[in-house]
């Protein structure tokens, strides 16, 4: 009896140690983002600021350097809202991003509104928060197969391609996803729609209160940078002013870094 016992406590050991990679390959889209979702239900952040260096490169070959405000949070009724302060704070200018909706914003006053979002809100905030169906619903604008996924390695951890039958693939819209860790390490796509196809590379991983913050992403278009973005005094479950997030109170509200 005791030997049996043994040898049921030693396979139940082996299961509970065994590496997620270990796991049955997801067969679409959707179990990805399921897993992704699991894994930090109820857990991952709903608020997030920071300052980010911007550096951009431009067409003639020449860098701009900008800092930038960025506030994000979740909530029910809107799902994941992004807000960036561009340059000096007094000056109003910035973006107000949805899933789906652009505003753009000039010295606090509504200068543009445009009908597509940003593509990172579903696949860092929102995957982690609400239902799939959801996520899978704010992702159509991007063109995703969701019924391709491949597996790959990314800097010498296993991953799940979603959107390419292959890592070969450079062409197809595509988003990578860190399969221990269950966050979105590579992406490509045309952000906002028609245009070039970018290489976005999410890097430099940290923990954050009970999920993870990547703190340096790169985007190149054809092998060519185009920005990167250096994050720093990030901070995660803060109270953040209702006001940031709307168009109308820009300036008015209350902002953390004033």
């Amino acid at each position: 009896m005791q030997h049996r016992w043994f040898r049921l406590a030693t396979v139940i050991a082996c299961v509970a140690a065994a590496p997620l990679a270990a796991q049955p390959a997801p067969k679409t889209g959707a179990e990805v983002l399921q897993r992704m979702h699991d894994a930090y239900a109820g857990r991952w952040y709903k608020t997030l600021r920071f300052v980010q260096k911007t550096t951009i490169r431009r067409r003639d070959g020449t860098d701009t350097v900008i800092t930038w405000h960025e506030s994000l949070r979740y909530t029910d009724a809107h799902g994941a809202q992004l807000r960036i302060d561009q340059g000096d704070l007094s000056a109003g200018n910035g973006v107000l991003y949805t899933a789906d909706s652009t505003w753009v914003v000039r010295g606090g006053k509504l200068a543009a509104t445009r009908p597509n979002g940003n593509e990172f809100l579903p696949l860092i905030e929102g995957v982690y928060m609400q239902p799939v169906a959801r996520t899978m619903k704010e992702l159509d604008s991007a063109k995703i197969d969701m019924q391709r996924v491949a597996r790959a390695e990314w800097q010498g951890r296993p991953a799940w391609i979603v959107g390419a039958s292959s890592p070969n693939d450079t062409t197809s819209t595509q988003f990578w996803v860190d399969v221990d860790r269950n966050v979105v390490v590579r992406m490509l796509l045309s952000p906002g729609g028609p245009g070039p196809m970018l290489d976005i590379r999410l890097d430099g991983y940290v923990p954050l209160e009970k999920g993870w913050l990547a703190t340096k992403i790169v985007m190149t278009e054809s092998g060519k940078p185009r920005q990167s973005e250096e994050y720093s005094d990030w901070k995660a479950n803060i109270p953040l002013d209702a006001e940031l997030f709307s168009v109308e109170k820009w300036n008015e509200a209350r902002h953390w870094a004033k």
